[in-house]
């Protein structure tokens, strides 16, 4: 793949600004850059959906496979099975009725040419699809990402995040030439994840993948491609996300130190051509020398380079405006399951204590998110109750982000009675909107940007008690870090169903609830310690998230022990 001066703006906005790149046909290349730099729209130029001001990008002819960052699976696939579904990835039916045509075509005109060719590379593509191996290979992939026990359910009976790891595994076992993958690990669980990265690594194509995952994009990628916001260009470096850092920390350095060399330059031709200005008239030779200087003086002006813009922040009260009762909530015996599906709990009973930073894990579709729907009041258990505190008011970030107003700009989606708009500039200085961005409509930001509008929002409530579902599926590593300072000395309390360690580990998680892959159901309210002995993959997950919490979690059932 090669682009070649690339040049994109939308009005005055500069996207792409004279960008080149070469990328090898087996490359693992991690797509990285803060939310808003253009990451997502090189995806839709490299896909024909958006088009360039300038520049090319040439690709060879092979098969594209694309996992967007916000899966929708389309009306018409609703009624068919998860198996259907994937095994849809390769067409085979489809192209074996294109075969036939073209040779019903060749029978009344055999010395076609063109027709030969279609069907030469019609039985090519067929052929890639590796017919003696179909159900074997999409077999494996269904169990690799936990999906064995859905493939007969219909696609409108799953979750969320069951939906986007279904669609993982179609893009999986459509073997594309090139895959291009935007957040593909928002929604996976540490099994499944480990299972892709192995995968990724050793795809005989060339894979694309936006992500900030650190760890992932160390364990799969050969190199990366570095989208820079402030300079509008881009720049592939050799190794992965870890080696990048080092060699764009490297850069930084190393510009920072042309730049001041530059200014010192600048300052003493600036001071030789004052004195030139000010000397007498009949000082000719220095007269003479001003003039020279200052022709060196514009064209160093002109060749000063750009110091990557750094923004001050400001402190942000996100303290509670009231304080809750010492038991801010409370779920007692609580059963739910949708229509035509599983139960998700049976008896489920557990209570919080003010200031807890409670987390919910589990694979998907065991009702992670349906919990804090039943939470909030969104959803009618079964049976049971879930009873908010005396004093307790809530503040809900979900993963689809209903809570914007999309013809709305960004201020006005957070503007809120306690805030004066000076203030909200400041507090939208933490979430990376500086200057006239915040003017900006919501329709047209990025999902991360949309995603950092929204949590926002949600803690410019002041509420004290914070439920958050997957907040960090769209932030960038930076932006994780800062959301992550605030909530870590957030008073409050909060719940929060996070599929992302180093974040949990930042905001100091006290317990966790794990949700097995069955009717849950909790027999104590307390704490217990963890035994190393019992379910090895309940201790690996519980590890993986942090050392600390093998001290501390809630028991579902004894046989978790």
């Amino acid at each position: 793949m090669k682009a070649s001066h690339l040049h994109l703006a939308y009005g005055t906005k500069i996207i792409y600004d004279d960008c080149d790149f070469n990328l090898e046909p087996t490359d693992k290349v991690g797509i990285v850059g803060v939310n808003g730099a253009g990451k997502t729209t090189l995806f839709r130029i490299i896909l024909g959906q958006q088009s360039l001001d300038d520049g090319e990008i040439t690709l060879p002819s092979l098969r594209l496979g694309y996992l967007p960052q916000e899966i929708t699976i389309p009306p018409e696939h609703d009624g068919i099975t998860v198996w259907e579904y994937v095994a849809s990835g390769r067409p085979i039916d489809d192209l074996q009725n294109r075969l036939n045509a073209e040779y019903e075509k060749l029978a009344k005109y055999p010395d076609s040419t063109t027709i030969l060719d279609r069907i030469n590379n019609l039985q090519d593509l067929i052929n890639s699809y590796d017919l003696a191996n179909f159900d074997y290979e999409l077999l494996k992939i269904l169990d690799k990402m936990q999906l064995s026990d859905l493939m007969d359910r219909r696609m409108k009976e799953l979750s969320g995040g069951q939906k986007s790891k279904v669609a993982f595994a179609r893009v999986l076992f459509e073997n594309a030439g090139l895959l291009l993958l935007d957040e593909p690990t928002n929604h996976l669980d540490v099994e499944t994840k480990t299972f892709v990265a192995n995968f990724l690594r050793n795809y005989k194509g060339m894979v694309l993948v936006i992500s900030h995952d650190i760890d992932f994009l160390d364990t799969i990628t050969n190199k990366v491609l570095f989208v820079n916001k402030s300079t509008h260009n881009m720049k592939v470096y050799k190794g992965n996300y870890t080696d990048f850092r080092r060699q764009y920390a490297a850069d930084l350095a190393a510009e920072d130190a042309r730049i001041t060399e530059q200014e010192r330059e600048i300052k003493r031709l600036s001071e030789f051509v004052a004195r030139a200005r000010a000397a007498k008239r009949s000082n000719t030779a220095l007269i003479g020398m001003g003039h020279q200087r200052e022709k060196v003086l514009a064209k160093k002006l002109e060749e000063l380079g750009t110091r990557e813009q750094t923004y001050a922040r400001v402190a942000m009260n996100i303290s509670p405006a009231k304080q809750s009762g010492k038991t801010p909530l409370e779920v007692q015996n609580l059963s739910f399951h949708y229509e035509g599906g599983p139960m998700l709990y049976d008896n489920l009973s557990f209570s919080l204590t003010r200031g807890e930073k409670f987390l919910i894990v589990g694979e998907n579709g065991v009702g992670k998110s349906t919990l804090l729907k039943l939470i909030i009041g969104e959803l009618t258990p079964d049976s049971g109750s879930v009873i908010i505190g005396q004093n307790t008011t809530i503040a809900y970030y979900a993963q689809e982000l209903e809570i914007l107003d999309e013809r709305r700009t960004i201020l006005e989606n957070v503007q809120n009675y306690d805030f004066t708009d000076t203030e909200l500039r400041g507090i939208l200085s933490n979430f990376l909107f500086y200057g006239d961005d915040i003017y900006k409509k919501v329709s047209v930001l990025s999902p991360g940007e949309k995603a950092r509008v929204a949590l926002c929002k949600i803690l410019l409530k002041r509420a004290n008690l914070v439920i958050l579902d997957e907040p960090t599926n769209h932030f960038d590593p930076d932006t994780q870090k800062i959301i992550g300072e605030n909530l870590k000395d957030y008073s409050g309390t909060i719940i929060m169903v996070s599929h992302n360690p180093a974040f949990v580990e930042q905001i100091g998680i006290t317990r966790m609830l794990i949700l097995p892959p069955r009717t849950a159901t909790t027999e104590s309210s307390s704490p217990q310690k963890l035994t190393k002995s019992g379910d090895s993959s309940r201790l690996a997950l519980i590890k993986n998230y942090s050392r600390d919490l093998l001290e501390y979690y809630y028991y579902l059932n004894s046989d978790l022990i």
